[in-house]
């Protein structure tokens, strides 16, 4: 709609060259469109409040899940507070914005016709993902799934958030049979991965060893004798049928009796062929231990062994072909299988997301993932099923809305499923979890003295979140106390108490994380002078609301 410059007051053209004149002069550009869950923040302030009945203990010992309903745009707003700089992945899937009508702005569906389409699209995840960002760990990555609709316009909003950081994308052969389109039939579907520069984000694929093209690590055909590179003639120390060093290049007058020589409970393979021609390795000794994690001791005939190189299996590639990333077979089966009055459409295929995550995942075990487009819950299963493969303690978060009782009526019920089990899908299912659901909620923003009390009363289950202590040990009135191995909290609603408070902790010896009702930023370090090695202060409501004021302003 064109605007009627002829009707606006003085001080409204005003307002408007100001404001056409903060705008980028390049890069991208699109109408920012005032968000219905945005705006509400500057009244209303979001928290989180449990669903005790939904609770799903499995082991104590294990962290706990999170499942939490409502926008994401309040879920991200209280995870700034909560897992500020905590998290190791990010994984979203975001809708794709086809014109199908495959999401809402301001509750509204939006169409192929909506002439602000693009400018809505960009608009919520620019919000979204700049309070993701503040999430990751230093060395944490993002990735994000996006098909050709959104993906030039979704590369360059990367670019200008995370400018400074590497960006690479993948292509994911995710439908064979092809979404006809005006001249072609697609068949693919992207993700973004992005981590700050110089870091070694990516770990090896794991691959069946039977799937990987070997070829062996001695030289052949010209300028492969062992004369044509010195530092290329050595032996690899085998014991145990595993390679374990690399030993010294030998003199060029001395000259192994075989291939393979037994030697120190070990076994000295050379390259020597069987021919018994001295020969060279492919890689000169200063340079073979980087390929190390590539080679295998292969037995031969005998008590011989032939050293072998596979090629290059253990690095993520550019395109990803597999069966297994079939959206129909191995999402939407799976999902409708898990459960049966579920209608979802397009579920992402399991094998997809954990593909995604695990080679980042596999060297930490203790990892904290969040999907904040959760959907059906197809990253938390991912997550569930690399525990279940490697015996790992890593935890989830995910967040999503309830339309269509998507988070009650699928997601949830999906992830119980793959805790408690499903005949049909003994392998990736049955894994022992905890759960927890929570729902987003408000409290009145204005800083009354009032509305300060309520949100630290209300802000009970984010500080429990925050530290990720659960188990209630005591409830009292003007305080509370929770704990989780060995770690506890406490939440102290009246300062008068904490004489109280402190006989009741005296003889806990651990840490302890303290939470004090304050109407302005004390720190109480005097009243707790005597347990400055144990405890950690800090005052509420004033430390949420520092984050709230960042990011509502």
């Amino acid at each position: 709609m064109k605007n009627n410059y002829q009707n606006l007051s003085k001080e409204e053209l005003i307002a408007k060259i100001q404001n056409l004149e903060k705008r980028k002069k390049y890069g991208l550009v699109w109408e920012d469109k005032p968000e219905e869950v945005v705006e509400l923040c500057k009244e209303k302030l979001p928290v989180l409040k449990e669903v005790k009945s939904k609770e799903i203990i499995t082991d104590k010992n294990k962290p706990v899940n999170l499942l939490i309903e409502g926008d994401n745009y309040h879920a991200l707003s209280v995870l700034n507070y909560t897992h500020e700089k905590k998290i190791d992945v990010i994984y979203i899937d975001p809708p794709y914005n086809t014109g199908a009508k495959d999401w809402k702005y301001n509750n509204n569906f939006v169409d192929i016709n909506d002439a602000y389409r693009h400018s809505k699209w960009l608009s919520m995840m620019s919000k979204r993902l700049q309070m993701a960002k503040r999430l990751l760990k230093s060395d944490g990555v993002l990735i994000c799934a996006i098909d050709d609709n959104e993906f030039y316009h979704l590369g360059s909003l990367l670019e200008e958030i995370f400018s400074g950081y590497e960006i690479h994308c993948i292509t994911i052969v995710h439908n064979p049979r092809g979404i006809q389109g005006n001249n072609f039939s697609y068949t693919h579907e992207y993700a973004y991965f992005i981590f700050k520069k110089n870091l070694d984000a990516i770990g090896a694929r794991k691959i069946k060893e039977e799937d990987i093209d070997w070829s062996n690590l001695r030289n052949w055909g010209s300028e492969s004798s062992r004369s044509d590179a010195r530092n290329c003639f050595y032996p690899i120390i085998v014991k145990n049928d595993k390679i374990v060093d690399f030993g010294e290049v030998l003199s060029n007058n001395v000259h192994p009796k075989k291939q393979t020589e037994p030697k120190k409970g070990c076994y000295y393979v050379y390259p020597i062929d069987k021919n018994g021609i001295e020969r060279k390795w492919r890689y000169a000794l200063q340079s073979v231990s980087e390929v190390k994690h590539l080679l295998r001791a292969k037995k031969t005939n005998g008590d011989g062994y032939e050293i072998e190189i596979g090629k290059d299996f253990g690095t993520v590639r550019t395109v990803w072909q597999d069966s297994r990333y079939d959206a129909n077979e191995y999402g939407t089966k799976i999902v409708h299988n898990l459960v049966p009055s579920s209608h979802f459409d397009f579920p992402k295929s399991v094998y997809n997301t954990f593909d995604c995550i695990a080679p980042i995942l596999y060297e930490r075990k203790n990892a904290i993932i969040l999907d904040y487009f959760a959907g059906s819950g197809t990253t938390g299963h991912a997550v569930l099923m690399l525990n279940k493969e490697d015996k790992g303690n890593r935890q989830f978060i995910l967040c999503t809305n309830n339309e269509n009782n998507i988070s009650e009526e699928i997601c949830y019920p999906r992830l119980k499923k793959v805790i408690t089990g499903h005949k049909d899908y003994p392998d990736i299912t049955n894994i022992q979890a905890n759960l927890r659901y929570f729902k987003t909620g408000f409290v009145e923003a204005e800083p009354t003295d009032g509305n300060k009390k309520k949100l630290t009363e209300e802000a009970t289950e984010m500080l429990c979140v925050k530290e990720g202590t659960f188990e209630l040990v005591l409830s009292q009135k003007k305080y509370k106390i929770f704990k989780n191995n060995g770690h506890y909290t406490g939440i102290i609603f009246d300062q008068l108490a904490i004489p109280e408070f402190k006989k009741k902790i005296k003889g806990i010896d651990t840490k302890f994380s303290i939470y004090i009702f304050s109407l302005g930023d004390d720190t109480f370090d005097e009243e707790f002078a005597d347990m400055k090695q144990k405890i950690q202060l800090s005052p509420i409501p004033e430390a949420i609301l520092k984050v709230y004021r960042r990011i509502f302003r």
